[in-house]
C-alpha cells in the first residue's frame, strides 16, 4: 500500500506550518485560550483563506472534496501547533450533514468559513456509547410542522462557538437501540436551547446544552426519522480518525520538545540526553509514536476507501477502533514520558510540554477511549481473540 503523501497535501501542510510558525505561536496560542471567547476570528479566517474549511466540502456545495487521507494532513499540523478554534467540530459536523445529505446550503457556508458546527450527541448516562441517548423528539402535530426537542447533552465541543447544532435524539425504540434515532441540525439561538460553556482542561471549549420543548422545522432532519445510526457511526469514525491523525501531530511536538530540552537541560556538566538510560526512554517514546502513525494513516485510507459506502462498514470500524486503541495507548506512554523527562517543569503552564500533555489525555477520552475501542474492535465479525 503507498503510503506517501502527494505533493498538493505537502504543500498544504507546509502552508499551514508556517502560518502557525508565524502567527500562532505557544504565547499567542495562550492568550487565545485565556480569552472570553476562548478562539481568535483572526485564526478562524486564515483557516478559512487557506481553504482548510472548504477542503471536505463536496464540490457542488463549493468545496474541495478533501478525503480523510487530506484531512489527516491537516489535522496532524494543527496539532502539533495546538489549534483551538472549532476546526474539528466544525468539520465533524460537515461529515453529518454530508452523510446525511439535504442541507447543501449549510454546507456552503462552512466552506466558506461563515458557519461553525457543533455535535451535541453525548450525554450524562452515556459515556463512549453514543447509541445510549435518552433526548425525545416528537412530532410537533397538531400544532405545526416539524419536531420538539426535550433532553440534555453534555461536553458539546465548540457548543457555545457554533451558530448550528448537530443533534442526535430519539424519535423511537429503547434507550440503546439502534433504531430510532433522529438527527437535527438545530440553530443554536432557537428558541428552547440553552448553552453553557466552559473551558476544559486542555483550554479549549465545551458546553452543556438544554432543549427544553426546542421547536425545529422538518427542513431541520439529517437523513431519515429514526434511522440516523448509519450516518451516525460513520462520521464518529470519521471523527474518531481525525483525532488520531491530530494526536500524532501533538506525539510529535512533545517528542521534539522533549528531545531538545534533553540536549539543553545540563546535570553532572553534561546534557542529561547523554545519560544512556534516557536515550532509552526516548527511543520507546519513538517506537510508540512510530506505531501510532502508521495505525491512524492506516485508519485514514480506510475511511477514505469506505466513504460512506456501508459495503465497507466492517473494514472501516475495525481499522478506526485499532487505530483509536493503538493512538490512545501511545498518548498515554508519550505524554507521561515526556512530563517525567522534564522534571517538575513538565507539569506547569509556562512549558508547552504541559499543554500537549493535556490535549492528548483529552483527545484520548474523545470519541471513545482505548478501552472503549478495544472492546468495539474484539466485537466485529471474524475476530477470534489471541491463540492460546
Amino acid at each position: 500500500m503507498d503510503f506517501e503523501f502527494k505533493e498538493e497535501q505537502l504543500q498544504l501542510a507546509d502552508a499551514l506550518k508556517r502560518w502557525i510558525a508565524r502567527d500562532y505561536g505557544f504565547e499567542t496560542r495562550r492568550e487565545i485560550v485565556q480569552s472570553e471567547a476562548g478562539q481568535s476570528d483572526r485564526a478562524w479566517a486564515t483557516l478559512a483563506e487557506l481553504g482548510l474549511t472548504a477542503l471536505p466540502v463536496p464540490e457542488a456545495q463549493g468545496g474541495f472534496a478533501g478525503d480523510a487521507v487530506d484531512m489527516f494532513v491537516v489535522m496532524q499540523e494543527l496539532g502539533r501547533g495546538l489549534v483551538v478554534e472549532p476546526y474539528f467540530a466544525t468539520v465533524l459536523g460537515a461529515e453529518f450533514l454530508r452523510l446525511g445529505g439535504g442541507h447543501g446550503g449549510l454546507l456552503e457556508r462552512v466552506a466558506a468559513g461563515d458557519l461553525k458546527l457543533a455535535c451535541a450527541l453525548g450525554e450524562r448516562q452515556s459515556r463512549h456509547d453514543m447509541r445510549d441517548i435518552e433526548m425525545r423528539a416528537t412530532s410537533a402535530a397538531p400544532d405545526g410542522d416539524g419536531w420538539l426537542l426535550n433532553g440534555e447533552k453534555k461536553v458539546v465541543l465548540h457548543g457555545a462557538q457554533a451558530a448550528v447544532l448537530i443533534v442526535s435524539s430519539r424519535s423511537g425504540g429503547a434507550q440503546r437501540d439502534e433504531d430510532g434515532i433522529t438527527l437535527f441540525a438545530v440553530p443554536a439561538d432557537a428558541p428552547g436551547v440553552h448553552i453553557t460553556g466552559y473551558r476544559m482542561l486542555d483550554g479549549q471549549r465545551a458546553a452543556d446544552v438544554r432543549f427544553d420543548g426546542a421547536r425545529v422545522g422538518a427542513d431541520a432532519l439529517i437523513g431519515q426519522p429514526g434511522a440516523g445510526w448509519s450516518v451516525l457511526e460513520a462520521a464518529l469514525d470519521y471523527g474518531a480518525g481525525l483525532l488520531c491523525a491530530e494526536a500524532v501531530g501533538v506525539m510529535d511536538a512533545l517528542f521534539a520538545a522533549t528531545l531538545d530540552y534533553l540536549k539543553t537541560r545540563q546535570q553532572f556538566g553534561v546534557p542529561i540526553g547523554k545519560f544512556q538510560a534516557l536515550q532509552h526512554r526516548m527511543a520507546d517514546m519513538y517506537i510508540h509514536l512510530e506505531q501510532a502513525r502508521s495505525m491512524a494513516l492506516l485508519a485514514a485510507v480506510r475511511l477514505r476507501s469506505a466513504n460512506g459506502d456501508e459495503g465497507r462498514a466492517a473494514e472501516r470500524r475495525q481499522a478506526v477502533s485499532a487505530a483509536k486503541y493503538r493512538v490512545g495507548q501511545a498518548a498515554r506512554f508519550v505524554g507521561q514520558q515526556a512530563v517525567q523527562l522534564h522534571g517538575g517543569m513538565g507539569v506547569t503552564d509556562e512549558l508547552p510540554a504541559a499543554h500537549y500533555f493535556k490535549r492528548l489525555t483529552t483527545i484520548e477520552l474523545t470519541l471513545g477511549d482505548a478501552d472503549h475501542h478495544l472492546a468495539r474492535f474484539m466485537a466485529q465479525p471474524g475476530f477470534t481473540g489471541l491463540a492460546a
